[in-house]
């Protein structure tokens, strides 16, 4: 996921994109530009962890972007979750699918019984959007908790296509 929509957005932060992008980890790699996502990961893990005990998790980019106050390129959008262009793609089509409502649903392990059907309404609109979008195949990715590099604790679903990916992933 981009820079952009990796970041948590704590009370009184400004949400300026600008400001966000360059407070992030950068890695020592000959990619000066490169994030280094794992410790983009333990930040994000470790803001979750001291936020509210409610299981929420503190405000997101995607709070942002589905209150419109933060714009986004939207690809898909029905009654339960809201599909939009990453704006720094990891492939030549990266799209993030994400539940209009967090309800909690901040990891998918830490789903609830009751939330199966979302779940499987997400998956379905992925795989839509996928063959639309990617019609000689794709990658579905879900990353869930520091260990997973989840850096946005409201989940979401990373469509990746347009090119021959690459195996092992990690």
């Amino acid at each position: 996921l981009s820079d952009f929509y990796r970041l948590y957005i704590p009370s009184g932060t400004p949400t300026s994109p600008t400001t966000t992008v360059t407070s992030r980890t950068m890695s020592s790699s000959s990619d000066n530009n490169k994030v280094d996502e794992v410790e983009e990961a333990k930040k994000a893990a470790a803001l979750y962890k001291s936020s509210d005990l409610d299981g929420a998790g503190p405000s997101t980019v995607f709070d942002k972007i589905l209150s419109g106050e933060w714009t986004s390129t939207k690809v898909y959008d029905d009654d339960q979750c809201y599909a939009f262009r990453d704006i720094n793609p990891q492939a030549p089509t990266h799209i993030v699918l994400i539940p209009k409502q967090r309800d909690g649903l901040t990891q998918l392990s830490k789903a609830r019984q009751d939330q199966s059907p979302l779940l499987g309404h997400l998956l379905f609109v992925a795989q839509s959007i996928g063959k639309e979008e990617c019609p000689q195949g794709f990658r579905i990715v879900i990353n869930d908790g520091e260990h997973g590099s989840q850096s946005v604790y409201h989940l979401h679903l990373h469509i990746l296509g347009g090119r021959q990916l690459g195996w092992p992933p990690g």
